[in-house]
């Protein structure tokens, strides 16, 4: 029954990749390590009983219908002022009390083969979690190639303009789940600017040069080398560049294991990428009894500007009816 939640599994011999339609969530995602043994690199739980039951800090899961802080749950659009639930004092966030990771979504299409992929939709209507207009979503995750994997979403606002800001909340750690934290990990992010945060975590407005602070990763660096400097950890939306492009997408990050070798390479259509190093995450029983506490994964949310629904500087994320909302993300995994 697609009405109830269930994991579905996408496998090209390679590459293993188990989701759930509860949320779009990626449960499980094993790629092979230098000497081709794999392991099951992302957080979460073995069943969906946990994210169903509330027990997951959005390990996995798609967010919206508009991912990250909106400043006072509040917005006017076309003359018209919206409240949104406070979920997150002072704030709203991902989406609500109940955003689309806390929705049961429909399984559209599912294919096997050497290219797999499932498509999920979910109906979002006017005035859920109080935004407005009926909303069609799709997700399509793709096993593109022998290590890569795609995900395409798009959302069309039926009669009514609205923000729409898609983000997958996947915690990533490359030496696997159960591995510990991820500060020796490396990363590299193809951004030189970022967005400063209030005492809320919300964008001030300001878009501030990175270079010679703590959160510069213009060079590949490690990610615990300055995370104590940075008060409990990454938690910003970087404004990505004008790197190169593959696909018509353009580097977003690149994250390394020096254990495995393992690498993750993300390239993205979206202007901004949310780095968060599980700040929060703190005694999570997860996969296999393993124990999830702080850092032991890392987020790298490609998105829309948080709160950009109240900055008019920040690029739009106000999609109008008829229109469509594209947000692709290229997962390429490799070792070196």
């Amino acid at each position: 029954m697609a009405d109830q939640p269930q994991i579905y599994e996408l496998n090209n011999g390679t590459v293993v990749v188990k989701i759930t339609n509860y949320g779009c969530t990626i449960t499980s995602l094993s790629v092979p390590d230098k000497n081709g043994k794999l392991a099951d690199v992302v957080l979460g739980f073995d069943t969906v009983e946990p994210y169903v039951k509330g027990a997951s800090p959005y390990f996995g899961c798609i967010v919206g219908r508009v991912a990250n802080r909106i400043k006072n749950g509040k917005f006017t659009l076309n003359g018209t002022e919206y409240t949104l639930p406070i979920n997150k004092p002072p704030n709203s966030l991902h989406g609500g009390f109940k955003g689309f990771d806390k929705r049961i979504w429909e399984v559209a299409e599912y294919k096997k083969g050497d290219k797999p992929s499932i498509t999920f939709k979910y109906r979002s209507s006017d005035g859920e979690e109080g935004y407005p207009s009926d909303v069609s979503v799709t997700a399509t995750y793709t096993l593109t190639s022998t290590m890569t994997m795609k995900l395409d979403m798009e959302a069309v606002p039926e009669n009514k303009a609205t923000p729409i800001n898609l983000a997958q909340h996947t915690y990533w750690n490359l030496a696997g789940h159960n591995s510990g934290n991820i500060l020796d990990h490396t990363i590299q992010i193809w951004a030189s600017e970022m967005t400063p945060v209030d005492e809320n975590t919300v964008p001030t407005g300001e878009i501030k040069p990175i270079k010679g602070t703590p959160f510069d990763f213009t060079a590949e660096k490690k990610v615990g080398l300055q995370v104590h400097e940075v008060g409990l950890g990454y938690d910003r939306n970087y404004v990505l560049g004008s790197g190169e492009e593959k696909l018509g997408l353009k580097r977003a990050a690149k994250l390394k294991d020096p254990s495995s070798s393992r690498v993750l390479n993300l390239w993205t259509n979206a202007p901004g990428m949310q780095f968060y190093t599980g700040n929060h995450v703190n005694g999570v029983v997860g996969k296999g009894g393993a124990v999830y506490n702080k850092h032991a994964g890392l987020c790298l949310e490609t998105q829309g500007f948080p709160n950009a629904i109240n900055q008019p500087n920040f690029p739009s994320v106000v999609v109008q009816p008829g229109s469509k909302y594209q947000h692709t993300m290229l997962f390429e995994f490799s070792v070196e």
